[in-house]
């Protein structure tokens, strides 16, 4: 049996037996084989505990852009890019895929090879936690129940999911004591909300899938706009913001690579990120982090914080002003920065749940400020790209400049992605005029 498994899905999947044998693992670390078993019937308990997943069964959408890290080999003129996907599938359950390529000189877009495998990381169990940062996220929550000092005062400033759990376990009282369960569940719920994945080095770019591991994600990994961050220092810092979703609440977390090999993410903390759509600015404003936001669920609110991890400050921006955003309006992804001020392209959302994409001109050293508007969208869904997963929707996670190109990948009616491009020197003529 186990023969015939192998020789079935060792196309399908790079290490057929390497997932097999993860997967028996998984399983004796929470059962107790009392027998010594061969290496045939270990693959083959994993094969029970197995199950293929069509990661992009319903769509591929909400797309965002950004400039490669590794620009060798790329002609003068031509630009390498990562655009970072939303993968849908079975039970609308949402992963991270990406997929690369290159613009040339004269805005041609060519898409390189995806490989036919995909791979999943699961998160390093030795991840420290910082424990000051832990307890504010624990208060926020409205989680901090009696017990949960003692469990704290066993913790170092540094912890891992490991020490937690000893902690826990050594606090727990006699008998069953619900406050307590909650507490722990809570607690352990956080901590799994924050985690690290790494990539093998010879895995390729495509097959990597960002795909729930935690409880708050359960539900899926929906909309991330990624961000090509540039520190005062000149250190270059791949972020992005993203909607976990446990199919009751959403909890906004933040991803962290140089490389798109390794990947730290935790959760965003404040009153200021309780819902969906922010987009980090690409570079500090002052001496502030900046994010724009749609945090009320309606309205485009810009945040600033000195710590990218807490975000309590937040001023309106814009609001439905159009009969094209009269339900919502948010923002397309990060904006870009430009002589004239920050580009920040808006969804706005109008009868028939019909999407709109439109921009928005910010003022370079007040970003709360808009300085210019389009009084009409520019990109409309047009006949073609009205039917799908969700009808009536052009949307996007985030541009890329190019020149005096502004590179815009944006989903078709949620199932798949398109790409626009607009001249810069026209879209600022127009947010101007």
């Amino acid at each position: 049996m186990l023969g015939t498994l192998v020789t079935d899905y060792r196309q399908r999947h790079k290490d057929i037996r390497g997932i097999l044998r993860q997967n028996f693992a998984l399983v004796t670390a929470k059962v107790v084989i009392p027998v010594d078993l061969s290496d045939e019937r270990r693959l083959l308990l994993g094969a029970y505990f197995t199950s293929e997943y069509s990661l992009e069964a319903a769509a591929l959408f909400n797309p965002s852009m950004v400039r490669h890290p590794d620009q060798n080999g790329v002609a003068s003129g031509s630009v390498r890019f990562i655009m970072s996907l939303r993968a849908c599938g079975e039970g609308h359950i949402s992963s991270i895929e990406f997929r690369t390529g290159v613009v040339d000189a004269a805005q041609h877009v060519v898409m390189d090879a995806t490989s036919r495998f995909a791979l999943t990381a699961r998160p390093q169990d030795d991840t420290l936690y910082d424990k000051s940062s832990y307890v504010l996220k624990l208060v926020e929550m409205s989680a901090h129940r009696p017990w949960a000092d003692a469990v704290l005062g066993l913790l170092d400033v540094e912890f891992s999911v490991n020490d937690l759990r000893s902690a826990i376990d050594k606090c727990r009282p006699q008998g069953v004591d619900t406050s307590f369960k909650e507490l722990a569940d809570n607690m352990l719920w956080l901590a799994h909300s924050n985690y690290q994945l790494e990539f093998s080095p010879d895995v390729q770019l495509s097959e990597r899938v960002i795909f729930p591991v935690s409880e708050n994600e359960s539900r899926g990994i929906e909309d991330a706009r990624f961000v090509r961050f540039i520190h005062a220092d000149g250190r270059v810092v791949y972020y992005a913001t993203y909607t976990a979703y446990n199919g009751f609440r959403v909890l906004p977390q933040l991803i962290e690579t140089t490389d798109f090999r390794h990947f730290k993410i935790n959760t965003l903390n404040g009153r200021c990120v309780q819902n969906k759509g922010m987009a980090l600015f690409p570079r500090k404003i002052g001496s502030d982090f900046v994010m724009a936001s749609r945090l009320d669920g309606e309205n485009i609110f810009v945040l600033r914080s000195d710590n990218i991890h807490y975000w309590n400050e937040s001023k309106l921006v814009y609001g439905p002003k159009r009969p094209w955003e009269f339900v919502q309006v948010g923002n397309c992804g990060s904006p870009i920065e430009t002589p004239k001020g920050w580009v920040l392209l808006t969804h706005g959302v109008g009868p028939m749940r019909q999407y709109w994409i439109g921009a928005l001109l910010l003022d370079l050293d007040d970003p709360s400020r808009v300085i210019g508007e389009l009084p009409a969208p520019m990109l409309v869904p047009n006949a073609e790209e009205r039917d799908g997963y969700v009808p009536n929707v052009v949307y996007s996670c985030g541009p890329m400049l190019h020149g005096d190109q502004l590179m815009i990948p944006y989903a078709t009616s949620d199932s798949y992605t398109s790409l626009a491009a607009v001249s810069m020197t026209e879209l600022l003529s127009n947010l101007l005029a």
